[in-house]
This record gives C-alpha cells, structure tokens and sequence, in this order.
C-alpha cells in the first residue's frame, strides 16, 4: 500500500510538471508573437515603387569623395567708398522749325526758319543741416521770315544760388542771390507804319541782381516756398539810349544806370511729374518793395510744360506772365511751343 501511495504522489508531481512546463512554452509563444506584431508594418510595395529611380543602363560608376566644411576666415581690407553729397542735372534741348511754299502755291504763306534752344544746370549739395542749390537757365531763340529781319522769340538768362541751414524738419533758414538778363538786343516792331524798329533792352539793360535773406519752408521735394523778409535789388541799365524809347527806363532814374531798392521777396516753386513722361515746372515770384504804393509790387510766373514722346523727341511749353509798373502799366505775357530734341542727364 505504501508503494501505491508513493507511484501515485510521483504520477501527481510529474503531471504537475509537465502542465507548469507547457504554460511557460505558451507564454513565451504569446510573447514572442506579440513582438514579432508589434515590430511588424504591413506596407504597400506598389506605392513605394512610384518613387525608385532606376539606374540608367551602361552607366559610369561615379566615385563620389566625402567632403568637409570647414570655416576660413578671408582677410578684407576697408573699401575704398566715398559718400558724394553733390547731385547734378543737366537738360538740353534744340527746336527746329520750317516753312517753305513754292511761287506757285495759292494757298498764301511765307518761308520761314526758326531755332531755338534751352539749357538748364542744377547742382545741389545736401549735408545736414547745410543746404546749397545752385541752377542755371538759358534761352534764347530767332525767327526768320522772307522779307523781314531775324527777330528773336525767346531770350533769357537766370541764375539762381540758395544757402540754407535747417532749423526743423520742414523750416530752413535761407540766403539766395539772383542774377536775371537777356542775351541779345531786343526791338519793338512796327510792320504796320514800316517803321524803323526801336531799341527797348540788351543784355544788363534791364538787368537784375537780388539778394535776398529769411526762411524757406519745404514740406516735400515738389514745394519749395521762400520768404524774404530781408530783400535788396538791383536793376541795371547800363545802355543809356534804351530811356529814348523806354520812357520808365525800367525804374532807374533818367541819366543813371542803377537803381536799389529793399523790398519783402516771396517765392514758390514747384516742380513735379505730373503724369507719366510729362513734367511740370513752375516758379512765382512776388516782390513788395518797400515804402511804395502797392501798384509798384511786382509778379512773374514762369511755367514750363514737357512732355517726352521718346528717349530723344519732347514737346516743350514755356510761358511766362509778368506785371512790373516800371515795365509797362499792363500784364505781359508770353508762350512758346515746340517740338524738338530734348537730352536730360541724369
């Protein structure tokens, strides 16, 4: 009985065994099944396909050398810039303008020829807070018609020097010196009596040389206005035979060829693109002198007007409108049109 017993317990034992051996072989399975999924991808071989490149056939094998970067220093010396605070413009133009009719033509007219030209220099050094502008103007031009003597459709010479300090953003504190004349002698016609035609000015007669002291206000670059409290001019008329004709002789005393007087100046310019390849320049001058009455104050308002066809060819207008008391009681006025070659730097 004690045998059975023993066979028994051993036959419990070992069945035991092998249940515990066969648990730990499920659960190792389990475990290693649960890496193997968790490891695995499921992936769409058809798409990645989409994106291999194929080696071209008979291709070189290329030897590609691995690379470094590496930083290097590169010596540099100073640079030789220089800071100009100059600007300069230049235009030039010539005008040309032709008539010519045959003996035979019946639709009535007369030859003529006529020339002109401009030039304009303005030159500006801006260092804050000095300020210096400088600007040179000159015209001059002459007609010929058959029959008749070459007169002259446009003579001017204008010099223009400014000195300013700044005081503010938009206020200066300004000196300028004018220069105004004419290049040639100028006549008064009379085609209808045949008259012999009479000498009224010449270069210096009228001239003009102004000074002029007080503030400038510029509150962009197209508005320029000066006003000078502190103004002093001085006309010239330096041939004596123009008061023979001139009877005010531009408002130097008869037998003198100078005249001073202190006056209150204003002035404003203005200069702009207007619209495209059409420029618009325009100066007015107003000047009080003082101790007079005020029909002795003068005005002059000089516009021009260019408008560019191309790189070369433009159509200018220059017209200006003057009253001076010891010019003449009424408004003179003037314009020109032409077409011409037209060259601006820059």
């Amino acid at each position: 009985m004690l045998t059975a017993a023993l066979q028994s317990k051993a036959q419990v034992t070992d069945s035991l065994l092998h249940h515990t051996d066969s648990l730990r072989r499920l659960d190792s399975l389990r475990r290693i099944d649960s890496l193997v999924r968790i490891d695995t991808v499921k992936i769409d071989s058809n798409r990645l396909n989409k994106y291999r490149i194929d080696q071209r056939r008979f291709q070189l094998p290329i030897i590609v050398k691995p690379f470094v970067i590496e930083t290097n220093l590169i010596p540099v010396g100073m640079l030789d810039y220089k800071v100009s605070y100059w600007r300069k413009w230049i235009t030039f133009g010539v005008n040309v303008n032709q008539a010519a009719f045959s003996n035979s033509w019946k639709g009535g007219g007369v030859n003529s020829l006529a020339l002109g030209g401009n030039f304009d220099f303005k030159t500006e050094y801006n260092k804050s807070p000095f300020d210096y502008t400088s600007e040179l103007i000159l015209l001059y031009g002459k007609s010929k018609n058959k029959g008749q003597t070459a007169r002259k459709t446009n003579d001017r010479i204008f010099f223009d020097n400014k000195i300013a300090t700044q005081l503010s953003k938009k206020w200066y504190f300004f000196g300028s010196l004018d220069f105004e004349s004419q290049f040639d002698r100028g006549f008064q016609y009379d085609d209808v009596n045949n008259t012999a035609p009479l000498l009224i000015s010449n270069f210096m007669s009228p001239g003009y040389v102004t000074e002029s002291m007080g503030f400038e206000y510029k509150p962009n670059k197209v508005w320029d206005i000066r006003l000078g409290t502190g103004t002093a001019r001085q006309t010239f008329v330096l041939d004596k035979t123009i008061a023979l004709h001139v009877p005010t002789n531009y408002g130097v005393p008869i037998g003198q060829t100078f005249f001073n007087e202190l006056a209150f100046q204003g002035v404003v310019a203005y200069d702009k693109d207007i619209m495209t390849n059409m420029h618009l320049n325009a100066r007015y001058a107003l000047f009080i002198p003082y101790g007079r009455s005020l029909q002795n104050i003068d005005h002059r308002l000089d516009m021009t007007l260019t408008a560019k066809v191309n790189k070369l060819i433009a159509v200018t207008i220059n017209a200006t409108a003057l009253y001076d008391k010891d010019t003449s009681d009424q408004i003179q006025a003037t314009e020109g049109l032409a077409l011409g070659v037209l060259y601006k730097f820059p």
